[in-house]
């Protein structure tokens, strides 16, 4: 586990260097999903790099919630899909890291554009409902932020998995209980949101997602689930800002940058693992 926790922090030090670059994006819940991103793409998913947009007997990643695409695009890059210098280009004009991940820029790793909140779990679900059809028994994976459960639309689709048995989908909510404009609870409160799954009947677990550890087991737990009828959801803890200690659990980091001091006390708390772009 200490190489994936030596990627995550890679990926955190990318993510605010990125993420200051531009002057704009989304530090905050990209921050705490750096170890889920790390475990993902270094372990748990069957993927190639050299990228087919039809990722036959490859597993997908559908990123629901788009605005954290800094950690999206970090890992991608630090495992092989494109080159990590591309990383300093993050948000600029006819870069292809834009905001939110398009596909028009034809970048690799990058399926479907996301970012207009509540369409991912549809998204994932035709995608595993596809793969079911061309017998394909690769999986479907998807991560949703806990303030977008807002939607409504993601309810008619949690509702639609179950009934349809799309059991090759293992879709994580990070519930790390803040939203743009404040703690989830404040903001409109979801309850508790495994129970909801629960009864839509999905298949439920649930873990530390700023734990290596807990990350990995349940991942590799939730795979040994996948093909008994019912679709799978993990309840991600996360704090927000994870490992700058000036912006873990607090919601203004959402979509804030730091700023050239700021910056330095961040990298001085993330130590370079892999070396930076």
């Amino acid at each position: 586990m200490a190489e994936l926790t030596s990627i995550a922090t890679q990926l955190r030090r990318d993510i605010v260097r990125m993420v200051h670059g531009a002057n704009s994006g989304h530090p905050g819940g990209s921050l705490g999903c750096a170890d889920f991103f790390a475990a993902l793409y270094f372990k748990i998913m069957k993927h190639d790099p050299a990228f087919h947009m039809d990722a036959h007997n490859e597993d997908v990643f559908v990123l629901s919630n788009g605005h954290i695409s800094p950690v999206y695009y970090a890992a991608l890059a630090r495992s092989g899909y494109f080159d990590v210098k591309e990383l300093a280009t993050f948000r600029r004009i006819n870069s292809r890291l834009q905001g939110h991940p398009t596909t028009h820029e034809h970048l690799p790793g990058i399926r479907i554009a996301t970012g207009s909140l509540g369409q991912g779990m549809s998204v994932a679900i035709g995608a595993a409902l596809s793969k079911k059809l061309n017998n394909d028994k690769s999986l479907v994976f998807s991560l949703h932020g806990d303030g977008e459960l807002d939607e409504g639309q993601v309810w008619e689709a949690i509702t639609f998995a179950p009934h349809h048995k799309v059991d090759n989908l293992i879709s994580t909510v990070d519930w790390n209980g803040q939203q743009i404009d404040g703690p989830t609870d404040i903001v409109m409160r979801l309850g508790n949101i495994r129970k909801k799954f629960d009864i839509f009947g999905w298949l439920t677990l649930e873990m530390d997602g700023n734990d290596m550890d807990s990350v990995v087991a349940t991942l590799e737990h939730a795979k040994s689930l996948t093909g008994q009828g019912k679709p799978i959801a993990i309840m991600m803890h996360t704090i927000m800002g994870k490992g700058i200690d000036f912006m873990e659990n607090d919601h203004n980091w959402h979509g804030v940058a730091p700023n050239d001091e700021q910056l330095q006390k961040a990298l001085a708390q993330l130590p370079e693992t892999l070396g930076d772009y």
